[in-house]
Order: structure tokens, then C-alpha cells, then sequence
């Protein structure tokens, strides 16, 4: 797991001191300082410029609660003039509401018609419900009731009643400076002081591209590798220096230093949301590019290629994204020099499906897109006397090593590999014959919905790429299906051109938030991110992140007692909201943090219930994968909060007990899936990701209806609160699967059919 899906949004992050950590300031300085005042400025929702704004979304604001003043003994209003009609009083505050140019003068003040009418509703309850009323508003009241003054007078006090209960009023156009984000480049004024060369390694899977970007890595002075997953940097991490060049490892949780003194070497390895983009290097390695699009990781690449301080930006990945990179380093007035790369092994789309698990090979890998088709193709493959190892993105990455290490081992016996899109980016597998079981998958979308579509052509590249590897057994890679009516699909899906890559993703910083808190000290974080994300601005090369995890913490812990900046900390951890024990757990942390009380050793262990049991079936199994979230969790808040999870060299030590106990039982997974079936049918429910996606992904409004694949059939006519409604209401069933069951349950029965009339057709005979 990484530091935080937005460190963006931190102004500090992890830089290394000797042995231990300190909390440095980001180069990123706040937009408030870096974008100058426009003319034209006014109060409310007016515009920065007429060509900048856009109208915040009201229903966000919420009114303040004001604490109650305490009331004097005596009413002066009344003394000075006389004690008020309250029916009249309702009168004239009613005819007030209905003003047209009160209304008029709300709307240039900042109050649009759904203010306009909770702030009235409000002034109203207080002006009826105080007592005393103020002095002035109450002379004002009684002037208008005795017809010797205009409702209009009530504007004013309305108003400023208004920016009392919604402070947003009086500071909207701070709050639009805070969250302009049209000039990240300026955020880095690091990068910004040196002429940077950017080197693009263009390339299919296979292709050698990031293999030519280590080499100049690796002969250079100092560098700095930035992967998109643990696996990798452990991997750079280890040929670095089995290389002979002493290399450092940073990943969210893990801070490896060679020397033994604890000194940083002229070399790391880290995770992209761990790179620094303070510390100078000669060469920088940017990895996987093409995940700048990633709604919700994407700020992370923006950030390296703007950010880093290094004399050479190399940056790989898929031809898709060179216009990208090519325009947003012309506004840095850098230039990109791009490098193509061929694949190296011939990839073959074969004209024929699988059909059947009969039919597999030696060096086949089955691709699935959740776990449940994991735990059946596994099964099926068991019953034909095969041995198949297994890989998901929820695995420890110790267990995916493993079973990686146990399919590429020419004398095991295990010939054949179950795995999702995992496989992807990370591992080195020897693969022959990539074979997908389905050809959708669900995913996570800019505004943080999730929804089930046909896989894209970039994605089936990349998997597809695994095969005939030019480092493995198999030189030569083949595709196909394991059904026969997805393989024109996936045939069409390889033949479209790979769609450019048109937007970078892009996250505030915590000092915009900080601001915010500021200028808006009542709001919830979650609140604050909200409007932040309103108000903010992006030109056409950028669009905001989705921030729906970062939020469904916030609210957990909004009841809990933490600082702004703790409780930022605690919401950007790498968590899967559909775990509710990870969940839970993030909870507790919280909780025991706000009491001061430390988190050790001992404590974690209750938590857990360690020591566990191995596990006897795959409930067990998914609990334990759980476990070990939540395990890297600590680690992941040790880095952060030392003092108060002081013990993560012990929790370490567990975590790699629980990941070899997790091991045995992938090791023996089928033997948990027919004690589970004996046990009753287990619904897993969760999506099986690859690495990245399972730390970073917010799969959240599981209610929302999936939205139909492009190249799905219309869907069939369905019962309402049917099964098959339910199922696809719930995400686990897209209406172009319920056609295909439709048809093959069709065929079934009309085998039957046959198989009865010739029955009876014998026993005439006879």
C-alpha cells in the first residue's frame, strides 16, 4: 500500500533522515500565492473572470448553527419603542420573503433560490423565536409594523443573519482563488528552476521499453524509479542492486535502506505516490504512464511528470498517452523526445475458443474479472485432474511471488494459472496461451461510480501482452477465449485503435484545505472536500479525481476527536471500503489515537486474533486476506504517527507468518471450495482487481445500476425484484450476460428435450 491515494493533499510527505522519517514541506505551494488577482473581483458567486467561473453547487453548503446569546434582563427595543406584534411581525417577514427584489438582491449577494429560502426560513425562526430581539432590528420591525418604514429595511440584518449561518458567503471569492487548479505546473517551482529532458519509451507489452529506460537508470549518477505497485519497486529494488548500484526501497509501508548506517543512497525504488519531488537525480523512471487517466490514482503520475527533480524524465508506457505528455510538458516549455519500441515475441489471436477445460494446455491462463469465477474455474479445473495455481490483486504480495514462482517452475506440475487482470503489470510469468472467461469487468468511473462495461482495448492489450514473454519458455504468445461467442468480440475489441489519452488526473493539496478549514472552521472535512471540488477549476488537459473513499473515511471518523491534519492523514489511507473489517479497524486506530493511547504490539494483536488458524475454507480465507490489510494498515500509520504505532518491526514479523499461512491455503484452495460448498454456497462479493485498484479503489454506490456494456445486447425483459434484477441492480450480473445465459439455458433444454424424445423413441422400439 502506498502513503495515501492523495499525498497531493498533504503538505507533507515522508522524506528519509538518517534512520528514521520526518514530516518535510511539499514543494507544492498553495494556488492561493501562485495565481494573481484578476480584476473584477466582487462578493458573492460573482465571477474571477467572466471566462473562469461556474456556479457552485448550493446543496453542498450547509447552515451554520448559531450558539445561543445570552439574553439580557431587560428588552430595550421594547423600551424604546414597544413590544412587538408577533402576528405582524410573521406578516411582514412573509411579504419580505416574496419581494421579487429581495430576491433579486439575495441572488447578487451569493444566495441562489434554495439559500435564499433556508436562510429566510432560519431568519425567520430567530426573529419570532429571540427574545430580546436585537436593538436595531427590533426598532427597524416595529418602524414597519406602525407603516412608517419599508420591508425592504429588513435586508440588510437578513443578510448579514445569512453569511452567520453560511460563512461561504462572505469568502467565496478566497475560496475560488484556494481551489483553482489551471496551473499545476506552477506548483513545483523546484522542476520549474531546471531544464528538464523528457524521454518517452513507447511500446506494446513486451517490447523492451522500460528495460531501455533502467539501463540509463542504472548508469546514472543518481535515479529514481517510480512503479505503479509494491512488485515492481521490490523488483527494480532488487536488480538495482544485484546490479552492483546500492538502491533504496519506499513504498507506503516500507522504507529499506542498503546502508547499514541508514544513509540514503544515490538510488530508490518507490511506489509513484512515495516519490519526492524535492530531492534532486539525474534520471527519473516513470513507469506505466498510460494510469495518468486513472480516476482515481491519476494525480499521482501528474505530479511525478510535473514534479520531479531530475535531469532526465524517463516516461513509459502506452503510445496513447504521447500527445499527453506532449502537451503538458509544452506548458512547461519542456520538449518530448519519443522512442517506439516493437513487441518483441509475436502475439496470435487464435480463430478457435477453448470451449472446454478439457481442452487446456500446458502454459494456459484463464483471465477472470472477480473472485467467484476464480473459486469456480479453480474448482472445474481440479475435477479434470489438473493443478492450477491462482492469483488475484487481494492476495499478499508474497503469495502472488509464490504462486507465480510455483506456475514458471518447469518440474512443478502445476501447468495452469487462474488469474484476474492482476497479472497485468508486476509479475513474470511464463504464459503460452492467454484464455479470458469473460470479456466484462466492473470499474470504477471519474465521479466514483461503479459500473460493469465491456473490457477496452488497452485493457485486453495488456493482458493479453502476458503471453509468449521473451524472457519465458514460450516465445511465441497466443489469445483467445474460453467461449466461443466472445471470441469475435475480443477479435473486434484488438482491432480498434487504443484511444488517446486525453485528461491527467489532479488532486488539492492539504493547504487548500487547510484554507478552506479556515475560512469555513464549522464544516466537516467531508463537507470541505465537496466544496472544494465545486468551486474547483481545470483547464481541458486536467480533470479532478474522485474522492469518494477519501470521503466515506471522513465521515466514519467525523464523530472522533483529531486535528484537521490527523484526521486528513487517517482519511487518505489506502483502504477497501468493502471490507468491513478493514473498516472497522480504521475506526478503532482513530479512536485510540484520540485518546493518546499508543497502538502496540500487544493491542494489535487482540484486534486480530492472532495467532490465527489456517484457514478451512474460502470465508476463512477472505477473512485472513483481511487480516492482512489490516495489518498493512499499521504499517502504513507507523510511518506517519511513530509515536503512537511504535511496533511495526513485530507487526512486520506477523504480517510474513500470515502471509506464508495464506499461502497454504491458496496452495490448497480447492480443497477450501468444496469444504465450502459443503458448508453452503459462499458469496464472496468482491471485485477482484489487480494491485493498484485493490489499495486505491473506491468501489463505492454498489446500489447504482451498472450501466449497459456499449457492446452488449439489449437487455431482456426482466420481472421487477426478480433474482435477475437483483443481481444486476447489485452489479454482479450485466444484462448482456443475462442474454447469454438466457441462450445457453435455451440450448440446455432443448438437449434435454432431444435426449427424451430419443428415449422414448427406443422404448417404442423395443
Amino acid at each position: 500500500m502506498y502513503f495515501s491515494r492523495f499525498p497531493q493533499l498533504a503538505r507533507c510527505c515522508l522524506q528519509p533522515v538518517g534512520r528514521g522519517l520526518q514530516l518535510a514541506a511539499d514543494s507544492r505551494a498553495p494556488a492561493l500565492l501562485l495565481v494573481s488577482r484578476r480584476p473584477g473581483i466582487r462578493a458573492g458567486f460573482r465571477a474571477l473572470s467572466s471566462d473562469s467561473s461556474k456556479p457552485p453547487d448550493t446543496s453542498l453548503f450547509h447552515p451554520v448553527q448559531l450558539k445561543a446569546t445570552e439574553s439580557s434582563d431587560s428588552d430595550i427595543g421594547a423600551e424604546l419603542t414597544q413590544t412587538l406584534n408577533k402576528s405582524e411581525v410573521l406578516k411582514v417577514l412573509n411579504k419580505f420573503y416574496k419581494r421579487k427584489e429581495v430576491q433579486r438582491l439575495g441572488s447578487e449577494n451569493g444566495l441562489d433560490a434554495r439559500l435564499f429560502h433556508q436562510a429566510f426560513i432560519s431568519f425567520r425562526k430567530h426573529v419570532l423565536e429571540t427574545d430580546p430581539l436585537q436593538v436595531e432590528l427590533h426598532i427597524i420591525l416595529n418602524d414597519i409594523c406602525a407603516g412608517v418604514g419599508h420591508v425592504d429595511d429588513l435586508f440588510p440584518f437578513f443578510m448579514r443573519y445569512a453569511k452567520q449561518i453560511f460563512p461561504m458567503l462572505d469568502c467565496m471569492d478566497d475560496l475560488r482563488r484556494i481551489s483553482d487548479l489551471r496551473l499545476p505546473p506552477n506548483w513545483y517551482p523546484e522542476a520549474r528552476a531546471i531544464q528538464r529532458k523528457i524521454i518517452f519509451h513507447s511500446g506494446p507489452t513486451n517490447s523492451g521499453k522500460t528495460y531501455h529506460a533502467i539501463q540509463r537508470y542504472l548508469s546514472a549518477k543518481s535515479g529514481v524509479y517510480c512503479g505503479p505497485l509494491k512488485l515492481l519497486a521490490h523488483e527494480i529494488y532488487q536488480k538495482t542492486n544485484d546490479a552492483g548500484v546500492p538502491c533504496d526501497l519506499i513504498t507506503g509501508e516500507e522504507l529499506v535502506y542498503v546502508d547499514p548506517e541508514g544513509r540514503p543512497s544515490a538510488h530508490a525504488a518507490c511506489t509513484i505516490e512515495m516519490c519526492s519531488v524535492n530531492a534532486p537525480y539525474e534520471v527519473a523512471v516513470i513507469d506505466e504512464i498510460q494510469m495518468i487517466r486513472d480516476p482515481s490514482r491519476g494525480w499521482a503520475w501528474t505530479r511525478a511528470l510535473l514534479g520531479l527533480c531530475a535531469e532526465e524524465i524517463h516516461v513509459c508506457g502506452e503510445a496513447a498517452a504521447i500527445n499527453l505528455v506532449t502537451e503538458l510538458m509544452f506548458t512547461t516549455g519542456e520538449e518530448v523526445e519519443v522512442r517506439t519500441y516493437d513487441r518483441l515475441t509475436p502475439l496470435k489471436v487464435l480463430d478457435q475458443a477453448v470451449e472446454s477445460l478439457e481442452n487446456l494446455r500446458p502454459g494456459d491462463c484463464i483471465v477472470c474479472f472477480n473472485k467467484n469465477d476464480i473459486y469456480s474455474v479453480s474448482r472445474k479445473i481440479e475435477i479434470q485432474g489438473l493443478e492450477c495455481a491462482v492469483i488475484y490483486g487481494s492476495l499478499p504480495p508474497g503469495t502472488k511471488l509464490a504462486q507465480a514462482k510455483k506456475f514458471n517452475d518447469p518440474d512443478d506440475p502445476c501447468k495452469i494459472l487462474v488469474a484476474t487482470d492482476a497479472i497485468g503489470m508486476g509479475l513474470n510469468l511464463s504464459i503460452k496461451r492467454i484464455i479470458f472467461n469473460s470479456l466484462v469487468k466492473p470499474n470504477v468511473n471519474e465521479k466514483g461510480e461503479r459500473e460493469i462495461d465491456t473490457i477496452s482495448t488497452s485493457q485486453a492489450l495488456q493482458i493479453a501482452g502476458r503471453a509468449g514473454r521473451f524472457s519465458s519458455m514460450f516465445k511465441d504468445g497466443e489469445v483467445t477465449t474460453l467461449y466461443r461467442e466472445d471470441l469475435s468480440l475480443l477479435k473486434e475489441i484488438l482491432r480498434k485503435p487504443v484511444v488517446d489519452i486525453e485528461t491527467a488526473g489532479l488532486h488539492p493539496t492539504a493547504e487548500q484545505i487547510e484554507m478552506f478549514a479556515y475560512h469555513l472552521p464549522e464544516a466537516t472535512l467531508s463537507n470541505l472536500i465537496d466544496i472544494f471540488v465545486s468551486l474547483s477549476q481545470v483547464d481541458g488537459r486536467y480533470f479532478v479525481c474522485n474522492i469518494e473513499d477519501f470521503k466515506f473515511v471522513a465521515d466514519m471518523i467525523q464523530h472522533i476527536p483529531l486535528n484537521l491534519r490527523v484526521r486528513y492523514v487517517f482519511c487518505t489511507a489506502p483502504i477497501n471500503r468493502k471490507q468491513p473489517f478493514v473498516c472497522t479497524s480504521l475506526l478503532k486506530f482513530a479512536r485510540q489515537y484520540s485518546k493518546n493511547e499508543p497502538l502496540t504490539f500487544d493491542w494489535i494483536c487482540r484486534h486480530v486474533n492472532w495467532p490465527v488458524a489456517c484457514p478451512k475454507t474460502i470465508r476463512d480465507l477472505v477473512h485472513l486476506e483481511s487480516v492482512h490489510d489490516v495489518l498493512d494498515l499499521y504499517l502504513w500509520l507507523s510511518y506517519r504517527f511513530m509515536d503512537m504505532f511504535p511496533d511495526a518491526t513485530l507487526v512486520r514479523q506477523i504480517q510474513k507468518e500470515l502471509d506464508s499461512i495464506i499461502r497454504m491455503g491458496v496452495y490448497n484452495i480447492t480443497r477450501l471450495i468444496r469444504a465450502s460448498e459443503s458448508n453452503g454456497p459462499v458469496s464472496v462479493g468482491e471485485t477482484a482487481t489487480h494491485d493498484n485498484a485493490k489499495e486505491d479503489m473506491l468501489p463505492n454506490q454498489l446500489h447504482r445500476r451498472p450501466r449497459k456494456s456499449k457492446l452488449a445486447q439489449p437487455p431482456p425483459s426482466k420481472i421487477e425484484g426478480s433474482l435477475a434484477s437483483r443481481l444486476i441492480d447489485q452489479g454482479l450480473l450485466t444484462p448482456d450476460m443475462l442474454h447469454q445465459l438466457e441462450k445457453e439455458w435455451s440450448k440446455r433444454q432443448d438437449g434435454h428435450q432431444n435426449n427424451a424424445t430419443k428415449t422414448k423413441s427406443f422404448k417404442g422400439k423395443k
